[in-house]
C-alpha cells in the first residue's frame, strides 16, 4: 500500500461546529437531493463544511459551469451558486476529491469561494487530530478500481482527458455511469476499508478517529487502540426512507444528524 503524504488543517479558534457529508452524487435527474442540500447549507448553523467527495455524480472539468453565473442555464450553474452564495456570506466551505469528481479544479473552487483539500488531511480541532478522507484509496480489496484510480489521478490522463471537447467528455461519463448502474443491478457488491489500513494511516496521522465516506455503509467502526472509524452517509432523498446525513463535530465530540426532505 502506498501511503500518501497527510496535510494538515488548523481550525481556528472561533470555530465551535464543524459538519462532514459525503456522497451526495448531485445529479440533475434527482431534484430532490439537490434540493435538500441546498436547504441544508442555507440552514446549517456549522461554521464549516467538509465535502468528502463524490459531491457529484460526475464532474468532467470545471469548463462544465457557464461563465455567467447569473444565469441558470445549466444544473452546474445552479450548483455554484448554492456554494459560492453560502461559502462568501456564512461559512467556510472545504471540498475533497472523490471517485466522481475527481475532475474537479482551482476553476470551480474559485468560484464557489471553497477551498481544495488534499487526501487525506488531518484536522485539528477543539484539541484533537481527525484524519479525514474519501475513502476509496483504503479499500485495497478492490483491486481492479485502484489501478483505475492510479490511471486517471495522474496528471498526463487528466490533461488527455480534458484536451477533449466538452461533449465527448460527457458522452464518455454517460457510457461510465451507465456501467455502474448495470453492476448495481446485478447486485455487485463493493470492497469495504482495509482495516490495517486504516490502523497504519491512523498511526502516521498521529489521531484516533477516521471520517471517510465512498463505501455508503455509514457506522462508527472501534479499531482497538482508541482508534475509531467513522462512515459517512451517502443521499437519496427519494430512496425509501430517504437517506441524508450529516456528521457534526463540536467541542463535545461526534453526532449523526438526519435530515429531512
Amino acid at each position: 500500500m502506498n501511503v500518501p503524504q497527510i496535510a494538515e488543517l488548523q481550525a481556528p479558534a472561533a470555530w465551535g461546529t464543524v459538519d462532514f457529508i459525503s456522497d451526495l452524487h448531485l445529479t440533475a435527474d434527482e431534484p430532490l437531493t439537490f434540493s435538500v442540500w441546498q436547504h441544508y447549507l442555507e440552514t446549517t448553523p456549522a461554521d464549516a463544511v467538509f465535502i468528502l467527495g463524490d459531491l457529484f455524480e460526475v464532474w468532467v472539468g470545471d469548463d462544465v459551469v457557464g461563465s455567467d453565473l447569473s444565469q441558470e442555464a445549466s444544473f452546474e450553474n445552479r450548483c455554484v451558486q448554492v456554494m459560492a452564495a453560502t461559502a462568501s456570506s456564512k461559512l467556510a466551505l472545504f471540498f475533497m476529491h472523490g471517485n466522481r469528481d475527481f475532475l474537479v479544479g482551482q476553476r470551480l473552487m474559485s468560484l464557489c469561494h471553497a477551498t481544495l483539500l488534499k487526501d487525506p488531511t488531518v484536522l485539528h480541532f477543539a484539541d484533537q487530530r481527525y484524519l479525514l478522507t474519501h475513502g476509496d484509496a483504503l479499500c485495497l480489496a478492490d483491486t481492479e478500481y485502484l489501478q483505475f484510480r492510479q490511471q486517471v489521478r495522474s496528471s498526463a490522463w487528466q490533461d488527455h482527458f480534458l484536451a477533449k471537447p466538452l461533449a465527448e467528455r460527457q458522452s464518455i461519463a454517460r457510457g461510465l455511469r451507465a456501467q455502474s448502474e448495470a453492476r448495481k443491478q446485478y447486485g455487485q457488491t463493493y470492497a469495504d476499508v482495509d482495516t490495517n489500513a486504516a490502523k497504519q494511516w491512523l498511526e502516521l496521522a498521529g489521531a484516533n478517529t477516521l471520517i471517510h465516506g465512498h463505501t455508503h455503509l455509514p457506522n462508527q467502526h472501534e479499531l482497538g487502540d482508541s482508534q475509531r472509524r467513522v462512515v459517512l452517509s451517502d443521499w437519496d432523498a427519494a430512496a425509501t426512507p430517504p437517506r441524508a446525513e450529516v456528521l457534526r463535530l463540536t467541542k463535545s465530540g461526534l453526532q449523526r444528524l438526519p435530515l429531512s426532505a
